[in-house]
């Protein structure tokens, strides 16, 4: 069975969520745990939380994959940043164990001219601080596009920041189908010697989600510029080869498509269409 969802908004509560993931014909999905531009997080109802873990149990649904606000940046040169990201992450880590066993993905940050090697320091700091040894959630490094000084622009920036994670298992990787096409690899003729370059690397084992994006830019652009499946520079096999990848088709699978519900709904019954029965 594939595990496809796109983001939906938090703000009406979780069941609110999980019924509207239901309706566009999705088994997994995404959310931001706050405002995506940063600010105060909403307080959580906790009867609404109680009837939501239970809904989605009753309805087999895969790993969500929550997502920090795009204003956390973890490498950051300013103080207030990075504290910031320290406070959101607590809070956010905190909340995710109210619907145990999901995935909680963050993009590492930009080191903003202070270099790769302090950027990957700061983050793993930050890391450091934050896991738990008794928490359920992974913690996922998202894939970049690299874009202006992003860091995990490559795999080997990625498994730099888990080498200095001291609870590594709590730490995973979300690969983003635009952002790695971006950053100059190429899934749209050699998808598996990527992956076992992945492999090589980080470990396959770390791969736990799917950002499935086509990208308005070709390969190698750094530009992070997504496009509705099919319709961009990856086009429609790179995404047939992905749901029928023995290890990518057991993946949750988040759109991040610019598309509103109808799209989505459309683009979910597009990916399961393209699953070799």
């Amino acid at each position: 069975m594939l595990y496809i969802g796109s983001h939906l908004s938090v703000s009406n509560g979780f069941m609110a969520m999980a019924r509207e993931a239901k309706a566009m014909g999705a088994n997994t999905f995404a959310f931001f745990t706050r405002n995506p531009r940063g600010g105060k997080a909403k307080d959580v109802d906790m009867k609404d939380v109680k009837e939501f873990n239970e809904y989605i149990k009753e309805n087999d649904f895969g790993k969500l994959v929550a997502h920090a606000p795009y204003t956390l940046n973890a490498a950051s040169a300013t103080e207030k940043t990075r504290e910031f990201a320290l406070m959101a992450m607590n809070e956010d880590l905190a909340k995710m164990e109210l619907i145990p066993g999901n995935y909680y993905n963050f993009h590492p940050g930009s080191h903003v001219k202070q270099g790769v090697d302090l950027g990957v320091n700061l983050i793993a700091d930050v890391l450091n601080k934050v896991l738990k040894k008794d928490m359920t959630t992974t913690v996922l490094l998202e894939t970049m596009a690299g874009k202006g000084t992003e860091i995990g622009r490559n795999f080997e920036e990625i498994k730099s920041i888990i080498d200095k994670v001291e609870l590594s298992d709590k730490v995973g990787v979300c690969l983003d189908t635009c952002h790695i096409s971006d950053g100059g690899y190429d899934i749209i003729y050699n998808l598996d010697e990527v992956l076992e370059e992945f492999d090589k690397i980080i470990g396959l084992d770390k791969l736990k989600a799917l950002h499935l994006n086509d990208s308005k830019n070709e390969r190698g652009s750094h530009k992070d510029r997504h496009e509705k499946i099919g319709e961009g520079y990856l086009g429609i096999d790179t995404f047939k080869n992905i749901v029928n990848h023995p290890y990518l088709k057991t993946l949750p699978m988040i759109l991040e498509t610019p598309n509103d519900f109808s799209g989505y709904k459309e683009e979910i019954e597009l990916l399961r269409t393209l699953e070799d029965k």
